[in-house]
Formats: structure tokens, sequence, C-alpha cells
């Protein structure tokens, strides 16, 4: 991996892990309509720099690019629905550990499976390390959590926008911009029929999460273009397990600013699931 790849991931890690925190705080708000504004948000804040994009290296948007992009859409709806769902019943520090866990190693495993990339044995290590991390900070607690299975549930959807974004950034030759732009247009969008029966509570939830609001707007499309990236500097199966860095960084915010129980063990299976990214993304 090459050091700029290698500094775009470390930067979205930090990004990504701030606008779930942004999340986590908005969490007992009704979630379909924080989405909605978020991604309203976004639609409106990153419209310039699209449009701008667009008029300055003429680049023409085709039925495919508009095709792929609506695939990615729809994983990322069912993606930030999932999340939210499990900030309501979980901790950051439990939740978003398992989440990013998961979709990695599934990720890369869909990658080798199907994309011929081939890892080395330090790479496999490093995802049966993962893998250790999650059960870890689960503390077995599996079925009787809603927040971890709202977690593994999220890391599937993780797993699978991970994949096929690479490809439509990779082998479609769709622009890191425009497919992140487009997705946060279809966010939009395809929550909008959702919140329609809501729209009472659109002014009640922008009144009382405003910052969080505009926070995660910004910082949810620039930690994942910044990710869009990366894909074209290196294989799914480096950038997909390297990007979970932010898990230690999520642990830290929920024990430290949410005041989160179990620091210890969670800090020792973000260290483990921390050792274990490493390991994948070196090898």
């Amino acid at each position: 991996m090459s050091p700029l790849a290698l500094l775009l991931i470390l930067v979205a890690a930090v990004a990504h892990a701030s606008w779930n925190l942004l999340s986590k705080q908005a969490s007992k708000a009704d979630g379909v309509v924080f989405l909605w504004l978020g991604a309203t948000a976004s639609t409106v804040i990153w419209g310039p720099v699209a449009i701008g994009y667009l008029v300055a290296t003429g680049t023409p948007v085709t039925l495919r690019d508009v095709g792929v992009i609506c695939g990615s859409t729809a994983l990322h709806v069912g993606y930030f629905l999932l999340l939210q769902r499990g900030y309501r019943y979980g901790d950051l520090s439990m939740v978003y550990p398992v989440a990013r866990g998961t979709g990695p190693m599934l990720a890369s495993a869909v990658a080798v499976l199907f994309l011929g990339e081939h890892p080395a044995p330090a790479g496999i290590a490093g995802i049966v390390l993962v893998g250790v991390g999650v059960l870890i900070i689960s503390g077995a607690r599996f079925k009787a959590d809603k927040g971890l299975l709202y977690g593994l549930a999220t890391g599937v959807f993780i797993a699978a926008y991970t994949v096929w974004d690479a490809q439509v950034v990779g082998v479609f030759m769709v622009a890191p911009i425009l497919l992140n732009y487009g997705g946060e247009v279809g966010r939009m969008l395809a929550l909008s029929p959702l919140v329609w029966p809501k729209r009472h509570l659109i002014g009640q939830v922008w009144r009382e999460h405003r910052p969080r609001v505009l926070g995660a707007a910004v910082l949810v499309t620039l930690s994942y273009l910044l990710v869009l990236i990366a894909f074209t500097m290196a294989p799914v199966s480096v950038v997909a397990p390297a990007r979970e860095v932010s898990v230690l960084v999520a642990v830290l915010l929920g024990g430290r600013l949410l005041a989160e129980g179990g620091l210890r063990r969670r800090l020792l299976a973000a260290g483990i699931i921390l050792g274990g990214v490493a390991a994948i993304a070196f090898s």
C-alpha cells in the first residue's frame, strides 16, 4: 500500500468514527428522519463540489453510471438504517467495532473468492484476529443484545457495499466524487417515502440535533470519499480492513465522551481487531 493511500485511509477512519459518534448522540431521535436530514444536508453542502467537478472535467454521466450508483445507494440505505437502529439499542463502543469488524472479514472473503485476490498467510491470520476481537467485544451475548445483532447485520451491508463500490470506481471507472454524491442524493430520495408519514418530526429533530446533522453531512461524505479514492490505489482486500483502524477511535470516543462501560475489555478487543487489520493491510 502506498503512503498516500494509507494517509487517506487514516484520515477517513477518524472522520468516520466521528460521524458515528454524532449518530449515536442522536440515537434517541427518530432514526429515519435523522438520516434523511443528514442526506439532504449533504446533498446541499456537497452539491457545488460535484457540479464543479463535472464542469471542470467535462465528465459525462451515463445511464450505466446511474445504474451502478443506484445499486450502491440501495446497499448504503440498508447500512445506514441498520446502523442507526443498532445505536438505539447498543453502545457506540460495542456496535461500531462489531459492524466494522464483521464487514472487512466478509469483504476480504468475497474479494478472495470472487475477485481473484490472494492475501498472504499473514492476511489470513489477520482475518482470524478480527474475528476474535469481535467475539471478545461482544461478550458472547449475540442472542441477548439487539445492538450486537444489528451490528452484525450492518457488517453484512458493509461487506456488500465495499466490494460493490470498489468495482464501481475501479472497473466501471465512475469518479469517487460522483459515486459518493450520487449516493447521498439517492439516499435522500429513497428515504423520502419513509419520512413523509413522519414529516411532523422534521422540525423537531432539526432543532434538537442540527449540529449533529450538519457534522454528519460533512463527515459521512468526506470519510467515504477518501476511501473511494484509496480504492483506486490499492486492492479491496487491503483497503477494506485497513480503514477499520476507526474501531479504536470509536471505542475511545464511546468510553471517554459517552462514559460507556467495559472500556478495558473493549479496548483490548479493539486492539486485537486493529492488529488483525494491520496484518491484512500489510500482508
